[in-house]
């Protein structure tokens, strides 16, 4: 069966640097098939404009399979797109009509800066992570499987966390701009498994610590994050984090 053909109208968020003004430019887009993922959708944009002699959008990617965290825009107002837990490479253009104007802009935070267009500087998610998103502990060789019990209820909310690609989806949903869900899934994913256990009060600390330097806002329960994460991260694990951080408050490090 042949794909359906659209014809959409696209407004793009251009802007030349961090400190350029940006506007939203307006192209036509004809004949295109709806089994194309959106990324597909802006690399015939890009080819249009090419050929027409005008500077192509910039937009981050990788693996266009849903598991790096690289994509990432903003549609007509929702972080990844109108579909739920669907990242912005997985999302199929026949989730949109035909004639459909589609508006496109990037993840908008004081700690995310407009590199170009729609790409933005996601590496306080980076500095966060260094800051104690690891196990440093000597844990000598691996050990045989099961030789460590772990109930399988915890093993599963570790696993659940640990699905955190780091796209940034919930910083741009989020009207304060916080990064509690990111922050609070790398630390719960850690906290729940016996291997992170001892460095569990310097890692909340230092990592919510970061949190703040790098300008991220505080979160006030709205789960904009939770709706667009496309992880299904659960807000949960905010929860988690705050009693962590408690915890490494009152009875020190």
């Amino acid at each position: 069966m042949a794909a359906k053909k659209i014809s959409i109208t696209v407004k793009v968020w251009r802007q030349a640097s961090e400190t350029a003004e940006g506007n939203l430019e307006t192209y036509a887009l004809k004949e295109i098939s709806t089994d194309m993922s959106f990324l597909e959708m802006l690399d015939v944009l890009n080819e249009q404009l090419t050929l027409e002699g005008k500077e192509p959008v910039v937009f981050d990617h990788d693996c266009r399979e849903g598991i790096c965290g690289m994509c990432g825009a903003v549609v007509d107002g929702i972080a990844h797109g109108p579909k739920q837990e669907t990242t912005l490479c997985q999302l199929h253009m026949r989730h949109f009509d035909n004639g459909q104007v589609i508006c496109i802009e990037p993840f908008r935070a004081r700690a995310f800066p407009v590199v170009k267009d729609l790409m933005v500087d996601r590496s306080a998610f980076d500095r966060i992570i260094q800051a104690g998103g690891y196990v440093s502990v000597n844990t000598g060789s691996a050990p045989d499987a099961n030789t460590v019990p772990v109930p399988q209820q915890q093993a599963e909310q570790a696993m659940d966390a640990a699905a955190c690609i780091g796209c940034g989806a919930c910083v741009a949903a989020c009207p304060n701009a916080a990064s509690m869900l990111f922050t609070s899934a790398k630390i719960s994913q850690l906290a729940l498994m016996p291997q992170g256990r001892p460095e569990r009060k310097q890692r909340a600390l230092s990592m919510v610590k970061t949190m703040d330097k790098e300008g991220f806002g505080n979160c006030t329960n709205h789960r904009e994050c939770e709706q667009v994460c496309p992880k299904g991260i659960s807000i949960r694990h905010i929860a988690r984090m705050n009693r962590e951080y408690l915890a490494a408050t009152l009875f020190g490090e």
